[in-house]
């Protein structure tokens, strides 16, 4: 149930009005230089820590955003989602701050520590599916059952200009910003992100780092249109899509510089690198853009750089097993 039909367009003018109303709710969160990534990689490399966000998430801002947006008739029949957990707790935290009562759609395999957070926020969740897209098959159907209105994880313009509110910090907090990168799944966050600093300035660089595990906006653009993965398969379950937005697919290949993939073993790293020397716990699609700085897989002709490091809602055990198996690559780093 994508909602990009008929949606307007995301424009900047748009995200700042979006970055107005949820000021209130969310934090701007931290710019953050890293010594250790600017040794490695030659430029001044900025993180914006999204996984100090309300929820651990940057998925908040689009949540807030949307329903802050919301007509009255649309709150009164309550809303429905499906997400693989961050979207879902972001629904179910501005839901509570509305007034609205929220129903989620998760995953069956969602880390157990995501489920936990949205019911704590008052969110009903129903388990259904063994991926983001069954879930949202699932939430699909029950939202024509119940007449609740409906969240849509990416592809809504108020979902999008939410997120994009990140690019609006960044550029206020470094001015002379010369490249953002970003994780990308469903394509959101890339293209709020995307639209805000390409029509701020164009020279700005725009890099999206996905899991080779489901690489599905990669594979689109490379195929000239959206196509859905038969499966996706990785630790970053945050961006395990397998196929992007309407919306996200259109504003990607308009405005996004460049799309790189990451793999298991780099998402690891990733995760490891920032408990090791950020002491930061982080999961795993949060780290893409970091993985993919530490893989040497981003092309940066450009100098100053900020990566969006967009959630840190991992499971305690999958980081146990991170560790526990790489323990020799940890303490060496």
């Amino acid at each position: 149930m994508s909602t990009s039909g008929n949606s307007p367009e995301v424009t900047l003018e748009n995200i700042k009005e979006a970055s107005r109303r949820i000021a209130p709710f969310v934090h701007q969160t931290p710019l953050q230089p890293s010594r250790t990534l600017s040794e490695i990689t030659g430029r001044e490399i900025h993180l914006k820590l999204e996984n100090m966000q309300k929820t651990g998430s940057f998925k908040v801002r689009g949540a807030a955003n949307k329903i802050y947006s919301l007509t009255p008739a649309e709150a009164a029949c309550g809303i429905i989602t499906a997400s693989a957990g961050n979207h879902a707790q972001g629904v179910a935290l501005a839901a509570r701050a509305c007034g609205v009562t929220a129903t989620v759609v998760m995953p069956e395999k969602a880390p157990v520590a995501k489920v936990r957070a949205t019911q704590a926020y008052g969110a009903t969740v129903h388990l259904k599916g063994r991926n983001y897209d069954e879930a949202y098959q699932y939430a699909c159907e029950l939202q024509r059952q119940e007449g609740r209105t409906f969240i849509h994880a990416f592809d809504d313009q108020a979902v999008i200009a939410g997120q994009g509110t990140i690019a609006i910090e960044i550029m206020s907090q470094m001015f002379d910003v010369e490249a953002v990168i970003a994780p990308v799944g469903g394509g959101g966050l890339l293209s709020g992100l995307a639209v805000a600093v390409k029509e701020h300035n164009p020279k700005v660089k725009v890099i999206g780092v996905q899991a080779a595990g489901a690489p599905s906006m990669v594979r689109s653009l490379e195929e000239g249109c959206r196509c859905c993965l038969p499966s996706v398969q990785t630790i970053a379950d945050g961006i395990a899509v397998k196929s992007p937005g309407e919306l996200t697919y259109r504003y990607v290949e308009k405005y996004v510089d460049d799309l790189v993939l990451v793999d298991e073993e780099e998402i690891t790293q990733g995760i490891l690198f920032m408990l090791e020397r950020g002491k930061m716990i982080t999961e795993g699609a949060g780290v893409a853009g970091v993985a993919g700085l530490l893989a040497g897989k981003v092309r940066l002709p450009v100098q100053k750089v900020a990566v969006v490091v967009s959630g840190g809602n991992i499971d305690p055990l999958l980081l146990s097993r991170l560790i526990e198996n790489n323990y020799p690559q940890v303490s060496s780093l």
